[in-house]
């Protein structure tokens, strides 16, 4: 197993990580991490192996209550080195300037230029499928519903009886819950007994969140379970699915890789999410045992994710 250890040095805007000691060598390329499971590795290792960063918000470095230890001084980190970096979300409840004061909310120096969202994936979605003007149902927040109008969709109220184009699965909040999945449920239904295929978007495919203190919360990813579970029910021979747009998708990671050059890694705290997306892209990847996922055993199976890096903590 490899050890290393991290401490912060010198005082002022020229303080940076560097390394105390190191037990042994971190010399292991990504090759040969992939074919012998995942290097235990610190966040100056990572810094001095690559020219990019793409970060997991939830779970990296924020939870639901603020910033998570070691975040603040991670970013300070990546730029007194001149370290590029996107904050790479599933997010699709914020614009990118509300979720950049948000994190600067929480001690995050944080530009609304450095996050990439999935909802900013639904305009290119939109464009692709000819849905300017379409008639859309959101399940989301006042910042899901700005992203749909702004991608050319006409967002249009929650009802149970209205005839839709395309409905949106943003978020879990901002909508009264029950009412709007069962709005949602009635109208799709509708839909497909008419003989209309209404477009069934999902930004967001993550199914559970960490919300601090130990809690975690489901999110729009378990909502699009739920309809297409009822969906296959009733319609077996079709079975109608959501067109998933976020990690472990490739367009996040096409659109992150075009926005940073160079070598690049993802952290993440997501196996079946940031992990499996961002090996699945060609992109070293990091997990950082601080979210959803703790270390896994390896299975051996021939499909499973393995990231490159195992990462404890952002920082000591």
């Amino acid at each position: 197993m490899i050890l290393t250890v991290a401490t912060r040095s010198g005082q002022g805007q020229n303080s940076g990580f560097t390394r105390a000691r190191c037990y042994k060598p971190c010399a292991m390329s990504s090759a040969a991490a992939v074919t012998s499971g995942p290097v235990r590795i610190d966040v100056v290792d990572l810094c001095d192996r690559y020219d990019g960063f793409l970060l997991d918000a939830y779970g990296v470095l924020i939870d639901g209550h603020g910033a998570l230890p070691g975040a603040a001084e991670f970013l300070a980190e990546l730029a007194r080195r001149g370290r590029p970096y996107l904050i790479v979300t599933n997010d699709a409840s914020r614009r990118r300037e509300t979720n950049a004061a948000r994190l600067r909310g929480f001690g995050l120096d944080v530009a609304p230029e450095q996050i990439l969202s999935s909802g900013h994936l639904i305009a290119p979605y939109f464009a692709a499928h000819g849905l300017a003007g379409a008639r859309c149902f959101v399940l989301g927040t006042d910042d899901s519903r700005s992203l749909v109008a702004e991608a050319g969709g006409l967002v249009c109220d929650i009802d149970p009886a209205g005839v839709y184009d395309a409905v949106v699965a943003c978020d879990d909040a901002g909508f009264p819950f029950l009412e709007g999945l069962n709005a949602a449920l009635s109208a799709v239904f509708r839909a497909f007994d008419e003989g209309r295929a209404p477009h069934l978007v999902l930004p967001n495919p993550d199914l559970v969140y960490p919300a601090g203190g130990g809690n975690y919360g489901f999110t729009s990813g378990a909502i699009a379970l739920l309809l297409e579970d009822a969906l296959a029910r009733r319609y077996p021979d079709r079975r109608p699915v959501f067109t998933r747009l976020g990690k472990p998708y490739r367009p996040l990671f096409d659109e992150a890789a075009r926005r940073l050059s160079g070598k690049l890694v993802m952290i993440g705290d997501q196996l079946e999410t940031d992990i499996a997306g961002a090996r699945a892209a060609g992109i070293d990847a990091a997990l950082l045992l601080t979210g959803v996922t703790r270390r896994p055993e390896p299975s051996g199976a021939a499909d499973e994710v393995v990231p490159t890096y195992i990462l404890d903590r952002l920082a000591d």
